[in-house]
Protein backbone atom coordinates (compact mmCIF):
# COMPACT_ATOMS: atom_id res chain seq x y z
CA UNK A 1 0.00 0.00 0.00
CA UNK A 2 0.71 3.55 -0.50
CA UNK A 3 1.14 6.51 1.61
CA UNK A 4 -2.05 7.76 0.17
CA UNK A 5 -3.90 4.51 0.01
CA UNK A 6 -3.26 4.30 4.32
CA UNK A 7 -6.74 4.85 5.51
CA UNK A 8 -6.79 8.00 7.71
CA UNK A 9 -8.94 7.93 11.07
CA UNK A 10 -11.97 9.55 10.58
CA UNK A 11 -11.68 11.53 14.09
CA UNK A 12 -8.63 12.11 16.10
CA UNK A 13 -11.12 12.31 19.56
CA UNK A 14 -10.48 8.84 20.89
CA UNK A 15 -7.19 9.29 20.63
CA UNK A 16 -7.22 12.78 22.02
CA UNK A 17 -9.36 10.96 25.15
CA UNK A 18 -6.63 8.22 25.72
CA UNK A 19 -3.93 10.77 25.47
CA UNK A 20 -5.57 12.78 27.74
CA UNK A 21 -7.02 10.29 30.30
CA UNK A 22 -2.94 8.86 30.43
CA UNK A 23 -1.58 12.32 31.17
CA UNK A 24 -4.25 12.97 34.03
CA UNK A 25 -3.64 9.57 35.62
CA UNK A 26 0.15 10.44 35.74
CA UNK A 27 -0.83 14.24 36.86
CA UNK A 28 -2.84 12.82 39.72
CA UNK A 29 0.20 10.24 40.58
CA UNK A 30 2.59 13.03 40.46
CA UNK A 31 0.25 14.88 42.99
CA UNK A 32 0.25 11.60 45.63
CA UNK A 33 4.28 11.56 45.30
CA UNK A 34 4.86 15.47 45.90
CA UNK A 35 2.43 15.87 49.24
CA UNK A 36 3.80 12.41 50.61
CA UNK A 37 1.22 9.92 51.72
CA UNK A 38 -2.47 10.22 51.78
CA UNK A 39 -4.36 11.08 54.58
CA UNK A 40 -4.65 8.24 57.25
CA UNK A 41 -7.83 7.04 59.03
CA UNK A 42 -7.20 7.06 62.62
CA UNK A 43 -8.07 3.47 63.31
CA UNK A 44 -5.54 2.82 60.68
CA UNK A 45 -3.32 4.96 62.30
CA UNK A 46 -3.72 4.01 65.86
CA UNK A 47 -3.39 0.12 64.49
CA UNK A 48 -0.15 1.11 62.93
CA UNK A 49 1.36 2.92 66.21
CA UNK A 50 -0.08 0.21 68.83
CA UNK A 51 -0.12 -3.05 66.84
CA UNK A 52 -2.10 -5.57 69.02
CA UNK A 53 -3.47 -3.17 71.49
CA UNK A 54 -7.07 -2.78 72.63
CA UNK A 55 -7.82 1.13 72.33
CA UNK A 56 -10.99 3.03 74.07
CA UNK A 57 -11.77 6.50 73.17
CA UNK A 58 -12.90 9.08 75.53
CA UNK A 59 -13.62 12.70 75.69
CA UNK A 60 -12.25 14.76 78.56
CA UNK A 61 -13.24 17.99 79.85
CA UNK A 62 -10.20 20.34 80.57
CA UNK A 63 -10.87 22.36 84.16
CA UNK A 64 -10.15 26.07 83.60
CA UNK A 65 -7.48 25.22 86.00
CA UNK A 66 -6.31 22.41 83.62
CA UNK A 67 -6.69 24.59 80.64
CA UNK A 68 -4.34 27.42 82.99
CA UNK A 69 -1.89 24.53 83.25
CA UNK A 70 -1.78 23.51 80.02
CA UNK A 71 -0.78 27.17 78.78
CA UNK A 72 1.48 27.66 81.41
CA UNK A 73 3.43 23.74 80.67
CA UNK A 74 2.69 23.84 76.53
CA UNK A 75 2.97 27.75 75.64
CA UNK A 76 -0.34 26.97 73.22
CA UNK A 77 -3.71 28.14 73.28
CA UNK A 78 -6.51 25.45 74.08
CA UNK A 79 -9.17 26.32 71.75
CA UNK A 80 -11.60 24.06 73.32
CA UNK A 81 -12.25 22.07 77.01
CA UNK A 82 -12.65 19.35 75.01
CA UNK A 83 -10.46 16.34 74.77
CA UNK A 84 -10.85 13.87 72.33
CA UNK A 85 -7.94 11.37 73.01
CA UNK A 86 -7.65 7.17 72.51
CA UNK A 87 -5.96 4.85 75.74
CA UNK A 88 -3.72 1.97 73.81
CA UNK A 89 -3.76 -0.86 76.31
CA UNK A 90 -2.23 -4.66 76.44
CA UNK A 91 -2.10 -7.50 78.84
CA UNK A 92 -3.55 -4.20 81.51
CA UNK A 93 -0.24 -2.27 80.71
CA UNK A 94 -1.26 0.82 79.22
CA UNK A 95 1.08 1.50 75.89
CA UNK A 96 0.00 5.14 74.88
CA UNK A 97 -2.20 8.03 74.78
CA UNK A 98 -3.23 9.53 70.97
CA UNK A 99 -4.79 13.06 70.76
CA UNK A 100 -6.75 14.48 68.19
CA UNK A 101 -5.77 17.93 67.18
CA UNK A 102 -7.67 19.86 64.67
CA UNK A 103 -6.99 23.79 64.28
CA UNK A 104 -7.09 26.09 61.24
CA UNK A 105 -3.56 26.63 59.33
CA UNK A 106 -4.51 29.75 57.10
CA UNK A 107 -8.08 29.61 56.60
CA UNK A 108 -8.89 26.14 56.53
CA UNK A 109 -8.67 22.99 59.29
CA UNK A 110 -5.93 20.27 59.67
CA UNK A 111 -6.63 17.58 61.72
CA UNK A 112 -3.62 15.64 63.16
CA UNK A 113 -3.09 12.70 65.32
CA UNK A 114 -0.47 12.88 68.25
CA UNK A 115 0.66 9.36 69.38
CA UNK A 116 2.95 8.99 72.42
CA UNK A 117 4.21 6.26 74.29
CA UNK A 118 3.22 5.33 78.31
CA UNK A 119 6.04 8.16 79.27
CA UNK A 120 4.43 11.10 77.02
CA UNK A 121 7.06 11.00 74.09
CA UNK A 122 5.82 11.34 70.56
CA UNK A 123 5.49 8.08 68.99
CA UNK A 124 4.26 9.54 65.95
CA UNK A 125 1.75 12.18 63.85
CA UNK A 126 -0.49 11.02 60.97
CA UNK A 127 -2.25 14.02 59.24
CA UNK A 128 -5.95 13.04 59.30
CA UNK A 129 -7.47 15.30 57.30
CA UNK A 130 -6.06 18.26 55.79
CA UNK A 131 -8.07 21.38 53.48
CA UNK A 132 -5.52 23.52 52.84
CA UNK A 133 -4.07 23.29 49.61
CA UNK A 134 -1.66 19.84 49.31
CA UNK A 135 1.45 21.54 48.73
CA UNK A 136 1.14 23.31 52.29
CA UNK A 137 0.68 19.87 53.75
CA UNK A 138 3.92 19.06 55.80
CA UNK A 139 5.46 15.61 54.76
CA UNK A 140 5.52 12.01 56.45
CA UNK A 141 9.75 13.12 56.64
CA UNK A 142 9.02 16.25 58.22
CA UNK A 143 6.64 14.62 60.81
CA UNK A 144 9.11 11.58 61.52
CA UNK A 145 11.26 14.58 63.39
CA UNK A 146 8.99 14.77 66.40
CA UNK A 147 9.78 11.38 67.18
CA UNK A 148 10.76 10.62 70.89
CA UNK A 149 10.20 14.61 71.63
CA UNK A 150 9.03 15.23 74.85
CA UNK A 151 7.81 19.06 75.93
CA UNK A 152 11.15 20.96 76.36
CA UNK A 153 11.88 24.70 75.12
CA UNK A 154 13.68 23.21 72.76
CA UNK A 155 10.92 21.57 70.78
CA UNK A 156 10.56 24.90 68.46
CA UNK A 157 10.80 25.56 65.07
CA UNK A 158 14.45 26.57 64.17
CA UNK A 159 15.56 24.83 67.33
CA UNK A 160 14.73 21.23 67.59
CA UNK A 161 12.24 21.39 64.82
CA UNK A 162 13.36 22.80 61.44
CA UNK A 163 10.87 24.67 59.40
CA UNK A 164 9.00 24.19 55.95
CA UNK A 165 10.09 26.13 52.70
CA UNK A 166 6.92 27.51 51.50
CA UNK A 167 4.43 26.39 54.40
CA UNK A 168 5.86 28.63 57.65
CA UNK A 169 2.25 28.17 58.82
CA UNK A 170 1.63 24.72 58.95
CA UNK A 171 4.62 24.09 60.64
CA UNK A 172 4.00 27.15 62.99
CA UNK A 173 0.64 25.58 63.33
CA UNK A 174 1.68 21.48 63.81
CA UNK A 175 4.67 22.57 66.22
CA UNK A 176 1.65 24.53 68.82
CA UNK A 177 -0.48 21.48 67.93
CA UNK A 178 2.23 19.43 69.28
CA UNK A 179 3.16 21.62 72.41
CA UNK A 180 -0.46 21.39 73.25
CA UNK A 181 -0.84 17.86 73.53
CA UNK A 182 2.16 17.44 75.25
CA UNK A 183 0.89 19.83 77.39
CA UNK A 184 -2.57 18.55 78.21
CA UNK A 185 -1.63 14.79 78.30
CA UNK A 186 0.92 15.66 81.31
CA UNK A 187 -1.36 17.48 82.77
CA UNK A 188 -3.94 14.72 82.60
CA UNK A 189 -1.71 12.56 83.72
CA UNK A 190 -0.12 14.13 87.00
CA UNK A 191 -4.05 14.19 87.75
CA UNK A 192 -4.12 10.67 87.11
CA UNK A 193 -1.39 9.80 89.46
CA UNK A 194 -2.87 11.35 92.41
Amino acid sequence: MRKSQIPKPKSQAPRRASSALVLGFGVWALGFGVCGSAQIARQEALNGVYPGAAIRAEQVFLTPQQQKQVLGRGDADVPSALVARYIATKDGKVLGRAYVDTHTVRTKKESLLISLDDKGQVLRIDVTAFNEPPEYRASDAWLRQYRGKSLTEDLAINRAIRPIAGATLTARETNNAVRRVLAIDAVLESGAAR
